[in-house]
């Protein structure tokens, strides 16, 4: 296995007139979860949009799983969920998945795994359209992990769902990392931050850290996460 399956070195994107990265850069540790925090609006869509190869506007250089980001051998071999819900509201849960593992080529086992992965198993034939938010956020999840991708890319997957299963949907992503896959997940929630491998903090385009939860809760001497991600806010105004 490849040791990092992400490496992003001087990125820098372009919107309009507006600089929104500022040359960030980092790698991702193979079958590792890497966990994306930051305010919303400081640039983490931004940034996984540049992952995936879905930006324009970007320099700098992103390698993915050893290729440029959007290469075409990349499809198949990456698992993307949007912010928004990317299935079928007129289809149910069962007939979404079904869809894209045939779009995919996947084996018609995968369908029964994926929706039990995220506990929609007892709303497989529910139209997605009716259901809770927190739901067709699983549902697109369940698409994504057809196949086993190596590099599952969630933007805030854990939004407006219950304490349970955020726990559950945390455990499942690090069931997938000890086999083998690597996953970044955005979120603005600073609490779950202890349940990452390692962390990147961004603020404003522009990355505070890239540390262990735990080295950076001891470089800023707190064991609060909020309140090292203050003080690092604080540290850098300074430093101006």
């Amino acid at each position: 296995m490849m040791k990092n399956a992400v490496s992003c070195h001087d990125l820098v994107v372009v919107r309009g007139a507006r600089e929104v990265l500022h040359g960030i850069g980092f790698d991702l540790r193979a079958g590792s979860v890497t966990g994306l925090l930051g305010p919303s609006g400081c640039g983490k869509t931004t940034l996984i949009r540049a992952i995936v190869g879905l930006q324009d506007r970007v320099t700098g250089d992103i390698s993915v799983l050893g290729l440029p980001a959007g290469a075409a051998e990349l499809r198949g071999r990456i698992g993307y969920v949007t912010q928004e819900p990317s299935v079928y509201g007129d289809l149910t849960v069962l007939e979404n998945v079904r869809f894209f593992a045939a779009v995919l080529g996947v084996a018609a086992a995968e369908v029964d795994r994926v929706i039990a992965a995220v506990d929609l198993t007892g709303h497989a034939d529910a139209r997605v359209d009716s259901l809770s938010g927190g739901q067709r956020s699983r549902a697109s999840l369940a698409v994504a992990l057809l196949g086993s991708p190596e590099l599952l890319v969630l933007d805030e997957p854990t939004v407006g769902l219950d304490p349970v299963l955020r726990r559950d949907l945390w455990a499942l992503f690090h069931e997938l990392a000890d086999a083998g896959s690597t996953l970044l997940v955005s979120s603005h929630v600073m609490d779950e931050a202890s349940r990452c491998d390692r962390l990147l903090l961004m603020r404003d385009g522009e990355l505070l850290a890239d540390e262990t939860p735990e080295a950076l809760l001891d470089s800023v001497g707190t064991t609060d996460i909020e309140q090292a991600f203050l003080t690092l806010i604080e540290r850098k105004a300074g430093a101006r």
